[in-house]
């Protein structure tokens, strides 16, 4: 079984794709299996009827993982893992287009909004793998892509997940940020701007929503920001987009999350640590945590014996090389057989879920680490 998670641009949000040997079926996942009928794709009909069904294959809706299926589908890492046996399941970060369910609240509540990739860590990211777990009884294969590796790596620090994991793959792993180059990033980053949409009483952070937009466009007067290339300004220099890929992708990006997470996403930038959410009122974090700071993820804690594939590239301006060494001396005591490492010297962030050479220099060796550890 393998489980993907990735983000939704510009806002660092995720999504999570499982795939599995078997052809579970469920109502709360998309399982791909190959399906002779299509339809006519429609984004807002969901994934299944507009990425997947299209391309031939059976599919159960669960939620919108879209970021994952720009390509053709020789091209697209679900797809490709579908046609090898696995089973796939997706599931997308609360507050995104088809995330904006609660028991209780309404997206126009303020509390809905109340969480950070804590939060993902705490409770979703589990959630989901004992709800794939307990319907197929296999352990998963994991693969992040962005905020998919931080939340995959802060959790398995913390010992959860461990018993339901087989093995993990990291794409643009983003563990650190102290060196992210890119430019609407960094401003965005050290203008405290969650601090700032939070002043004005913004829970949601839609990049689409007036407010959001309004700021945005001022981070975008800096001359150093060229927000007519947003994906470059975003991600870095991509080598290898297909310019219909990039027009698709932002029909679909990007969406909503919570200005607490932006804010902690800001934070670890700011303070270059992986740590829990600041409350920066030393009471509010004794509060929250017994303790002055915010706890540490320790990555350290990782187990030494669990497989990971880690993957980054030359070009990337979110996941800059010299913090991804800084994961890596992290890792170092990982035993040496359980860890993978690749370097793409000319890849960037988005060349990882959406380059059209992506199966040949990335896919492939995902697929061959989950095949050895099978």
């Amino acid at each position: 079984m393998v489980f993907l998670g990735f983000m939704q641009f510009s806002v660092l949000s995720l999504c999570f794709i499982v795939l599995t040997t078997f052809p579970y079926q469920a109502s709360s996942r998309v399982s791909f299996g190959r399906n002779q009928n299509g339809v006519n794709p429609h984004l807002d009909d969901g994934i299944c009827a507009s990425a997947v069904i299209v391309h031939g294959y059976k599919c159960q809706e669960l939620q919108d993982g879209m970021t994952w299926l720009m390509n053709p589908p020789e091209q697209d890492l679900p797809l490709i893992l579908a046609d090898h046996g696995f089973d796939v399941w997706i599931a997308n970060t609360r507050g995104t287009r088809h995330s904006r369910r609660h028991v209780s609240l309404d997206p126009s509540n303020p509390a809905f909004w109340n969480w950070s990739w804590d939060e993902l860590v705490i409770y979703d990211l589990p959630a989901v793998f004992d709800y794939v777990f307990s319907q197929t009884g296999q352990k998963i294969n994991y693969v992040g892509h962005s905020l998919g590796t931080l939340i995959a790596l802060a959790s398995f620090s913390e010992g959860k997940l461990i018993n339901q994991l087989k093995s993990a793959a990291l794409l643009s792993p983003i563990a650190y940020l102290s060196h992210m180059n890119t430019a609407l990033g960094v401003i965005a980053a050290k203008s405290f701007i969650g601090e700032i949409t939070t002043l004005f009483g913004l829970a949601e952070f839609n990049p689409k929503g007036l407010p959001v937009d309004a700021f945005l466009k001022s981070l975008c007067a800096d001359p150093r920001i060229d927000c007519y290339d947003l994906m470059t300004a975003l991600t870095g220099k991509n080598c290898c987009l297909n310019s219909s890929t990039v027009e698709r992708f932002l029909m679909n990006e990007p969406q909503s999350t919570s200005t607490k997470n932006m804010v902690h996403l800001a934070q670890i930038v700011r303070h270059g640590v992986l740590a829990k959410f600041n409350y920066v009122r030393p009471d509010y974090n004794i509060m929250h945590y017994g303790e002055i700071f915010p706890p540490i993820y320790n990555l350290s804690n990782i187990p030494h014996d669990l497989p990971l594939f880690i993957s980054y590239g030359g070009q990337d301006a979110l996941s800059d090389v010299r913090d991804v060494e800084n994961l890596l001396d992290r890792l170092k005591f990982h035993d040496v057989d359980k860890r993978s490492i690749q370097f793409v010297k000319d890849y960037a962030h988005a060349d990882y879920i959406m380059g059209f050479n992506a199966k040949d220099i990335v896919y492939n060796s995902v697929l061959s680490f989950f095949n050895q550890v099978l």
